[in-house]
């Protein structure tokens, strides 16, 4: 089969893949961009469809694979930095597992920041985010809770400086 021929099968294809698209993205302007996309790789990777082999399938193969490389991609953006004012332990450990390589440069900057936070902010802050609770470290620390809350909200100012580049509200 020449290229010609297979372009025109594609296009064939195209109005199956319109609905099959719909059921991954249940809205018709993305399942659009999906078939879009789909159409586009199979035309890409023309010289890796092999003639006897079912075109409907493999593009059917494209499509899945395409929705759900997106779907990865949207979600890793959407998680690698968080806009809430504390760090949740959940969030922590979706970055690292999902993005162990952007996490290992963010993990970097954030070491940066504590390093950079005195010993009198730096022991509270991380006793706090290690889930100790304020009386804890008063008692610990043998300082009052209220300068052991001071403590933990200027570090928290110092480390937001710090890592202003991750866009904290």
């Amino acid at each position: 089969m020449n290229r010609m021929e297979f372009n025109n099968l594609v296009i064939q294809h195209s109005i199956s893949l319109k609905s099959y698209a719909r059921n991954f993205t249940k809205d018709q302007e993305d399942a659009n961009d999906l078939v879009q996309d789909t159409v586009v790789k199979a035309i890409t990777y023309f010289n890796n469809f092999r003639d006897g082999t079912n075109l409907k399938g493999w593009l059917y193969t494209i499509m899945k694979n395409t929705f759900i490389n997106n779907y990865r991609r949207l979600t890793k953006t959407n998680t690698f930095i968080t806009q809430e004012e504390e760090i949740s332990p959940s969030n922590l450990m979706v970055s690292a597992h999902l993005n162990a390589g952007e996490n290992k440069f963010v993990m970097e900057d954030i070491n940066t920041a504590l390093s950079t936070l005195a010993e009198e902010y730096y022991t509270p802050f991380t006793m706090y985010f290690e889930g100790y609770k304020y009386n804890e470290i008063a008692d610990h620390l043998q300082i009052p809770i209220g300068t052991v809350k001071t403590r933990i909200h200027v570090a928290r100012k110092m480390m937001k400086k710090s890592l202003a580049a991750y866009k904290f509200n």
